[in-house]
């Protein structure tokens, strides 16, 4: 399976497109042999115009986190369109509403972006308690060379053992986050619609708490809540002013959770402690504080970017979308 250019002519009937290169491990399934996939190349992401000149004729898309799927892609596909899998688990560029009136399947890749996603939480913690990002900054540019490490009391950092880490969206990879934190010795608390007994019974034992009252007791807040309206900005001005002037906020989920010129504003002005973003609101343009400042660590969106984990990402998309061709229900559907 090989990546190739947007075509010129639509793609062949019962064709599988995958919007973009995906990493391939394992042997794709025998079923495949019965749908030929057209592979979008990594780069460059392709314009809207080619992207829908490119699904023409799909009867399965893999869809991206970046594509809008909506009334106007489905038609570009045709009728023969039959399901759509986004390579990931959120949906929130999906128009859940458009694919129903089409009768078309909507899957999506949870559970193999869980691993991957909460490593890179914790990754972004310990940059931002430990300073690693200008860390290695101060090596690379010879400054340690020069003026030493400032022993003992340069570069000190926060520590978390005892700190309270308040969890925002109590699903798979917020749990894979809570439980990592307990190896670091912090005691989690739960933000969630509705009571998590898996958060609660051992070995987490956390509490379930009111938005407002966990990042007002909070050290560190990791949000892993899905984008939906409710959630746009769910983390705002408002909101950043309960937290405490040493708390840490992770953010892994989705950039417009988090209103980012307000966070810039409590970074820059000390407000807060500090910050971990591998997502931001206007993807992938980063407000311009942000990039200013040295209490934030920035990733460019590459939570479950694992090989292993992105090439079960492909594995179930293309098991998903070779299921429903085959008439049987995907995986996991959304």
């Amino acid at each position: 399976m090989s990546a190739t250019p947007a075509p010129s002519s639509p793609p062949t009937a019962r064709q599988i497109v995958i919007t973009r290169q995906v990493p391939i491990g394992a042997p794709a399934p025998e079923a495949l042999a019965q749908w030929p996939i057209r592979m979008a190349p990594a780069e460059p992401q392709m314009s809207r115009a080619e992207l829908l000149a490119f699904v023409r004729g799909a009867a399965g898309i893999v869809s991206m986190f970046h594509d809008r799927v909506d009334a106007e892609l489905l038609a570009a596909a045709g009728d023969g369109l039959r399901v759509v899998c986004n390579f990931g688990v959120g949906v929130d560029n999906i128009d859940l509403e458009a694919c129903r009136a089409r009768g078309v399947i909507v899957a999506n890749t949870p559970d193999v972006v869980t691993e991957g996603t909460a490593n890179m939480a914790l990754g972004l913690l310990l940059s931002v308690t430990r300073h690693i990002n200008r860390a290695d900054r101060f090596v690379r540019s010879g400054d340690f060379e020069r003026l030493g490490n400032g022993f003992p009391r340069g570069w000190l950092g926060a520590h978390l053992s005892g700190q309270t880490l308040l969890i925002v969206g109590a699903g798979r990879i917020g749990k894979a986050v809570a439980t990592r934190g307990l190896a670091f010795g912090l005691r989690p608390l739960y933000c969630s619609r509705s009571p998590k007994p898996d958060f609660e019974s051992p070995p987490l034992g956390a509490r379930r708490v009111a938005l407002d009252e966990g990042l007002a007791i909070a050290d560190v807040v990791s949000i892993h809540t899905p984008l939906t309206p409710e959630t746009r900005h769910l983390i705002d001005a408002r909101r950043l002013a309960l937290m405490k002037p040493t708390a840490i906020l992770i953010n892994t989920s989705r950039g417009p959770v988090v209103d980012e010129s307000a966070l810039a504003s409590a970074l820059k002005s000390g407000r807060l402690y500090g910050a971990g973003l591998d997502v931001f609101e206007h993807e992938p343009r980063v407000h311009p504080d942000l990039l200013t400042l040295d209490n934030v660590t920035l990733t460019p969106h590459i939570g479950s970017a694992e090989r292993y984990w992105r090439e079960q990402m492909t594995e179930l998309a293309l098991r998903n979308i070779t299921r429903v061709l085959s008439g049987q229900p995907p995986v996991t559907p959304v």
